[in-house]
């Protein structure tokens, strides 16, 4: 009788093995997918049991009509104070349920630090699939100063944002509804530079609504101000602003290149700027050709400022606040002319007469 009971025992215990080594393993590698090869094969039947018996609480969603919450794992957040807190905030039905998916899937390693978008209303494997991809709900994306529109679009492709390049440019040439914008015929010079936290779903007319907007928000009473001083509509001081962008590397130096414009609109002189030749000639990849020939400048174009006296007929690039305000508020001097010095500083020299400014030339 002893012999039969160890017997029974025995094939009891042989009947568990097989179980656990083959039942259980294979129903969890139908439900779950191929364990992590990171396991060892204690580990496999370890965490093939404990999937097998939470079963429900990996593939039944806590709440079906559960709303959409953000949720953000931070830089080195462990995985266990990951599944607290996804529980805490009703997400998942089981930490350690979620916990053990993980660490058998082999998925615990590749959680990414980010914001997601989650709700109790994705079953606790569909919680984990989500947090593979860290893809961010909200894009930083940057204008630089002195873009012109067409090397913002050539930003977007790799920017996150949903705006093509060819949508854009056809929401850019569609002027808005503002009054700086009444005799515009696109929105040139309004993209205001500087750096956007936009959702990433913006499409094409939501990014130009949200440059053009920034710059309006940004035009303040003592702009408008400093622009009727210098006998400028917005839309003027905009396209002064953009040639003066182009032209300054130093900041610093805005104020006396606006001076320098100012003096030759007054007295009727041609602005001979060679970013509006630049303009004129630009094409795809190298929409700022330089250096200019003698040739580049008798281009036959309303923007060639060697040839046509006053303004261009609109702005050539996006200015920054600093041009702006350069145009509102100029240096006050005789200066007519400035070229660059020699030194490669990126200043320039300034001079009142021609003489002057012959004189300041590089050896």
């Amino acid at each position: 009788m002893r012999r039969y009971q160890i017997f029974l025992l025995a094939f009891i215990l042989l009947a568990a093995l097989i179980f656990f080594l083959g039942f259980i393993p294979a129903q969890v590698i139908r439900l779950y997918g191929p364990p992590s090869d990171a396991l060892t094969l204690s580990q496999r039947v370890q965490f093939s049991s404990r999937l097998f018996w939470h079963d429900g609480l990996l593939t039944e969603p806590l709440d079906p009509n559960g709303p959409t919450m953000q949720f953000m794992v931070a830089p080195g957040e462990s995985v266990t104070d990951v599944a607290a807190r996804l529980r805490q905030l009703g997400l998942i039905r089981n930490a350690n349920a979620f916990r053990d998916y993980l660490i058998y899937t082999g998925l615990d390693t590749s959680i990414q630090a980010g914001d997601y978008e989650l709700s109790a209303a994705m079953s606790t494997v569909d919680v984990a699939r989500a947090m593979q991809d860290a893809t961010p709900l909200e894009v930083d994306f940057v204008v630089l100063p002195g873009w012109r529109m067409e090397e913002i679009a050539a930003s977007l492709p790799t920017s996150g944002l949903d705006a093509t390049p060819d949508e854009f440019l056809a929401s850019a040439r569609n002027p808005l509804n503002f009054d700086f914008l009444r005799d515009a015929f696109t929105n040139e010079g309004f993209f205001l530079p500087g750096a956007y936290i936009l959702p990433r779903a913006t499409n094409a007319d939501g990014l130009v609504q949200a440059l053009v907007r920034n710059f309006a928000q940004h035009l303040t009473g003592d702009l408008t101000d400093g622009f009727a001083n210098q006998n400028l509509t917005v839309y003027q001081a905009v396209i002064l602003a953009s040639l003066i962008e182009r032209e300054s590397i130093q900041t610093d130096e805005m104020p006396l290149i606006a001076s320098v414009f100012l003096n030759r609109l007054n007295a009727g002189w041609k602005l001979d700027s060679d970013p509006t030749i630049q303009y004129a000639l630009g094409y795809e990849g190298d929409w700022w050709p330089n250096p200019l020939s003698a040739l580049d400048l008798e281009i036959d174009s309303p923007y060639n400022t060697y040839l046509v006296t006053g303004l261009p007929p609109a702005p050539i690039a996006n200015p920054s606040l600093e041009a702006l305000l350069a145009v509102a508020h100029p240096a006050d001097t005789g200066y007519f002319f400035f070229r660059a010095r020699c030194d490669g500083s990126g200043y320039h020299n300034f001079a009142v007469t021609l003489d002057e400014h012959i004189a300041n030339g590089c050896e």
